[in-house]
């Protein structure tokens, strides 16, 4: 059983992961809609915004109702907004409600219930299952921006008419892996409890604790390099040499590192524990988007594409283990979702702070050379602030 439940959710988050192959539908609206760039790039700001926002009612609502009901509200949030766009016409507004509001909301939902259902399941290896069951959303880009490109050139389908497809049919798919996700049965020994009373309030130790503010600095300064880089990555990747085909290439191979981080960077944190991990993967992180100052050389830049993508994964797999290994997997669902909103709060600065940089220098290298800056002065801070085993009350109440 508890194998069908990592598989659903794996594919619930590749559904929702989908989100980050918006730039497929941009030339699409620009050209046949009449919306401009930063229209687009508001509707994808908007979405991780309200995406990381809505994580911290759904995280109160799934310790209520449990993972099954959060995790449906999620998929049918989602298929509802894709299909209401699909009937906008085009219209700025009615995108931003349909696709930020009502899909983003539900990409919130959904979100949260794989990551904790798979720990419950696999209490002894939380890293690499956190790792596996999101790592679907990194891949998500993958597989939705190949099925845009056969709807979209190859079957010359108009941008709405795939909006309803993504609705319908993609809904349908997480409406299904929704109705697989269940934590696991009561006296395993490995489920959440059900909050109520005392194990409904957080711990203003825990919110304030020295580790829990570290970790929501690293999720702000780990994912603000990697929005950085691809909420402007094709741009860039033309800037520094890369032909128009070569630079699309670049989406999927920075959506594969996303994928393979997220598996990765599990598999690390289970071995060395939160402090040596999250110290390497700043450090990672920081090194590899060094490559991009390099000469520009196409095969250079796909590897720091590819690194960076890994570093940038790494991000939703380590804060989410070191919360739990730090804090107890029984406020997991209240604490990340307060985390997560940093990396809201990265997408809303990160991507068009680059872009503004790059408008008025013409080059993406200050911009960058400003995201290594902030990782590798986190790396140290991190390494010399972060307590390995505190006392919190929050162990006493999980």
């Amino acid at each position: 059983m508890k194998w069908a439940v990592l598989g659903a959710g794996c594919l619930m988050q590749m559904i929702l992961g989908g989100i980050y192959a918006w730039s497929e539908f941009v030339p699409l609206l620009k050209s046949g809609y009449g919306l401009t760039t930063s229209q687009c790039g508001l509707i994808f700001g908007a979405t991780i915004a309200v995406f990381t926002s809505v994580m911290i009612p759904a995280g109160k609502f799934m310790q209520r109702r449990g993972a099954r009901v959060t995790a449906l509200i999620g998929a049918l949030l989602f298929a509802a907004g894709y299909v209401m766009a699909s009937f906008s016409q085009g219209d700025f507004l009615l995108l931003l409600i349909s696709l930020s509001l009502v899909a983003g909301a539900g990409i919130g939902f959904g979100y949260i219930c794989p990551l904790t259902v798979a720990m419950q399941w696999f209490p002894d290896k939380k890293g690499l299952v956190t790792g596996v069951s999101v790592a679907g959303f990194g891949a998500g880009a993958i597989f939705l921006s190949f099925v845009a490109e056969h709807l979209l050139v190859t079957r010359g389908m108009d941008v709405m008419h795939v909006f309803r497809f993504i609705g319908l049919g993609c809904g349908l798919v997480a409406v299904c892996s929704a109705l697989l996700l269940r934590e696991p049965p009561r006296g395993s020994g490995t489920g959440i409890q059900r909050a109520s009373g005392r194990q409904m309030q957080v711990p203003t130790g825990a919110l304030t604790s020295r580790n829990f503010l570290l970790l929501c600095l690293g999720m702000f300064c780990g994912t603000f390099a990697g929005l950085l880089v691809v909420g402007n990555l094709k741009p860039m990747a033309l800037s520094l040499g890369l032909g128009s085909s070569t630079a699309t290439v670049a989406i999927s191979v920075f959506a594969l590192g996303n994928a393979m981080g997220r598996i990765g960077w599990g598999q690390v944190h289970d071995r060395f524990g939160s402090r040596m991990t999250i110290f390497l993967s700043q450090a990672f992180l920081g090194l590899s988007m060094l490559l991009f100052l390099l000469p520009s050389v196409p095969a250079l830049v796909l590897s720091a594409v590819l690194l960076t993508g890994i570093g940038f994964g790494g991000c939703f797999v380590v804060y989410a283990a070191s919360i739990v290994e730090q804090l107890g997997i029984g406020l997991f669902p209240r604490l990340y979702p307060i985390c997560f909103l940093w990396y809201g709060l990265a997408a809303l600065i990160g991507p068009p702070l680059g872009g503004m940089i790059a408008d008025a220098t013409g080059s993406y290298g200050i911009s960058i050379a400003m995201s290594v800056l902030l990782v590798l002065s986190t790396a140290p801070l991190t390494w010399m602030l972060f307590q390995q085993n505190p006392y919190t009350r929050a162990q006493e109440i999980v």
